[in-house]
């Protein structure tokens, strides 16, 4: 009875103290960012930095080669697609009414089969409705993106990102091993080993996820945003990044990047040849992505359903906007490594034998 009490009085303490966190962040959300960004590029760096130091260089002199190396190469690159990007955005505004036009002519057959049928629509307002829509829609969209370019990508224009999140970043990928001691001295001592077996379960999640999928993801959008390019399709560098960098989320990234470049190819281009070089580039993408790149830079046995994927990113959009998307996957990854335990703890209880 005094033992069932403790154990009580344990998911107590534990209870509180996770509802305590999550009002804490729900409550500090808005300057949580630019630390929960260096926290992450730590984490993600830090295989890299144990690399070098392993062959004998000091932890803080491999910090600073791995974040030396990372700005040279990431700003040049930036730098390069930044300006393509706007390039093609500004060609593409220019061309917009050509392409609207084109567009109306090509879907002219289907209008007036439209009308054959059901004699009450008006043809001329279709048309006239769909360009309307189709121009203010595709012009805001392309301002948008040349605004946000220009601003030096909205967020990481805020000072607060761009002198903390560095500072934060360099400390937490020092410091990763240490940190980590710190945490494991203060576990539980009787619950040390099941701790310590779910945050390795954790770590292989994140690890396998988010590393594994963000190389999946600059790897097709670099992938997209070539073919595309070489395609000739206009805004065919902005949709095949987006493409790849959104196919985090399943299924959304390929399916919405096919989409948009279908539209605009057909809006484009008068021949068939380049349409079907567009459907190509994203048949083929999907091709590599399934069965190399997924399987080999992600795994098989992550353990995070594509479902569970999506709900945790639309649920921390809401609650937390920006900081909730950053945070979705390895908050539902953790969940889902608890969870499990606990169905295995359950299976072995007295209340699932009986």
């Amino acid at each position: 009875m005094v033992f069932q009490k403790k154990e009580n009085r344990n998911w107590v303490f534990w209870l509180t103290l996770f509802v305590l966190f999550c009002i804490a962040v729900y409550a500090l959300k808005s300057v949580l960012l630019p630390f929960v960004a260096g926290i992450i590029i730590g984490y993600l760096l830090d295989p890299w930095a144990s690399y070098f130091e392993k062959h004998g260089m000091n932890r803080t002199l491999a910090t600073f080669l791995v974040l030396f190396l990372v700005i040279i190469i990431m700003i040049p690159a930036l730098l390069i697609l930044f300006g393509i990007i706007d390039e093609q955005i500004g060609r593409f505004l220019n061309a917009l009414p050509q392409y609207i036009s084109s567009f109306l002519k090509k879907i002219e057959p289907i209008i007036q089969e439209l009308q054959s049928r059901i004699p009450s629509l008006e043809a001329d307002k279709i048309k006239e409705y769909i360009r309307s829509n189709m121009s203010n829609g595709l012009k805001i969209f392309g301002s948008l993106i040349r605004s946000i370019l220009s601003s030096g990508f909205a967020f990481f224009n805020l000072l607060s990102l761009l002198l903390i999140t560095p500072v934060v970043a360099f400390y937490m990928l020092r410091d990763w091993d240490t940190f980590i001691a710190k945490v494991d001295s203060l576990l539980p001592v009787k619950s040390q080993d099941s701790i310590r077996t779910q945050a390795k379960e954790i770590d292989r999640t994140l690890a396998g996820f988010i590393r594994g999928q963000l190389s999946v993801c600059l790897i097709l959008g670099s992938y997209y945003s070539l073919g595309l390019y070489f395609v000739g399709l206009e805004l065919g560098v902005v949709v095949g990044f987006m493409a790849g960098i959104i196919s985090f989320i399943p299924y959304i990234g390929s399916i919405s990047g096919f989409v948009v470049s279908m539209g605009i190819a057909l809006a484009q281009f008068d021949s068939l040849t380049p349409i079907l070089q567009v459907v190509a580039v994203f048949l083929s993408g999907q091709f590599i992505e399934g069965n190399f790149l997924t399987p080999k830079l992600v795994g098989d046995n992550v353990g995070l359903h594509p479902v569970w994927v999506m709900f945790a990113l639309l649920a921390g959009g809401v609650l937390l906007g920006f900081l909730g998307l950053m945070i979705a996957v390895p908050v539902a990854a953790i969940i889902g490594v608890l969870i499990r335990h606990a169905i295995d703890n359950y299976k072995q209880s007295d209340l699932y034998l009986e």
